[in-house]
């Protein structure tokens, strides 16, 4: 089984049609399955109010679907978004009479200049996610074998005779039933009691799984949204983030220390307070320090997307490479 996940940032439950709606929070998943292929389907519930809701959503997604019912600062910010996340693969869908022309300018440059325009058509844009899926499916290899996951946790909670609980998509790396994870940034480890995929009972997970996992020895108030399970020693944790920055080609000024940043990295969207900015030529590529009130867990050369929530039309900063 290979699962395939994909954000919909379309008009308010656009993904309805698409699959069987699940989990609801500032997050809506759908979901679809296909013998054993699978599609997770995520939506922003909350943005535009909520610009983490639109993070979330596109962080997690292997490829994406973007809706054009109007151009706007809503649209203009999407664009933004998935450049500094790197989304490179997806549909576009234009309506309301939009045409590509119409659109060119704001995507010349980005990786939504390369997506696939496809017409409005709920059916076969289902039977098309699906046929990606079964393909991946098909040339899937298993690696039940291994190690070195990662599960940052998007929601937990109690189940009456299970315990606790988290959902989750598998960033990287295999995990295991009985494996002993560390529950960053804690010092705390939990076992995996049950692993479910799509409902279905499962010895492994691994890269792009979308997972429950019922957890041993650990209580729910020692759990947050963003904290990561893993089995992999190079995952580490930093109140304190150093890394070269790209910024936006419309952010209007050179970055100043003080300024409050927003940190997006898998499942976490942290404040943060710009420390240190310096540039030799261009200032849209500085290098920057940040330092955190709750720390950022990441990986090695870890892409993270930069916020400025007091920046009125214009929230997304750019993008930052971690040293």
């Amino acid at each position: 089984m290979s699962n395939l996940t994909v954000a919909v940032i379309a008009p308010p439950d656009y993904a309805k049609d698409l699959g069987k709606k699940g989990t609801t929070s500032d997050i809506i998943f759908y979901n679809i399955k296909k013998g054993d292929a699978t599609v997770t389907l995520v939506e922003p519930a909350r943005y535009p109010e909520k610009l983490s809701s639109l993070f979330y959503a596109v962080s997690l997604a292997d490829r994406v679907i973007l809706v054009v019912d109007e151009i706007n600062a809503a649209f203009g910010e999407s664009v933004l978004m998935l450049q500094c996340a790197g989304k490179s693969t997806g549909v576009l869908i234009l309506k309301n009479y939009i045409t590509l022309d119409q659109i060119a300018p704001l995507i010349r440059g980005t990786v939504i200049e390369h997506y696939e325009v496809m017409d409005e058509d709920i059916v076969g844009l289902r039977e098309k996610i699906l046929e990606i899926a079964v393909k991946l499916t098909a040339h899937h290899k298993v690696r039940s074998t291994g190690g070195n996951g990662a599960v940052p946790i998007d929601h937990h909670f109690n189940v009456k005779g299970v315990g606790i609980v988290v959902l989750g998509c598998v960033a990287q790396g295999v995990i295991k039933k009985h494996d002993t994870l560390k529950v960053l940034p804690t010092e705390k480890t939990a076992q995996i009691r049950s692993i479910q995929k799509h409902d279905d009972d499962a010895d492994y997970a691994e890269t792009g799984d979308r997972v429950g996992l019922a957890l041993k020895n650990l209580d729910l108030e020692e759990l947050d949204r963003g904290y990561v399970l893993t089995n992999d020693p190079t995952i580490k944790y930093s109140n304190t983030i150093t890394g070269k920055a790209q910024l936006v080609k419309y952010w209007p000024a050179p970055l100043k220390e003080g300024m409050v940043i927003y940190v997006g990295h898998w499942m976490q969207f942290l404040p943060s307070r710009l420390e240190n900015v310096s540039f030799d030529k261009d200032w849209r590529m500085p290098e920057i320090t940040l330092t955190l009130e709750k720390p950022l867990i990441y990986p090695p050369q870890a892409r993270v997307v930069l916020h400025y929530l007091e920046g009125g039309k214009l929230r997304v900063v750019g993008s930052l490479t971690l040293k």
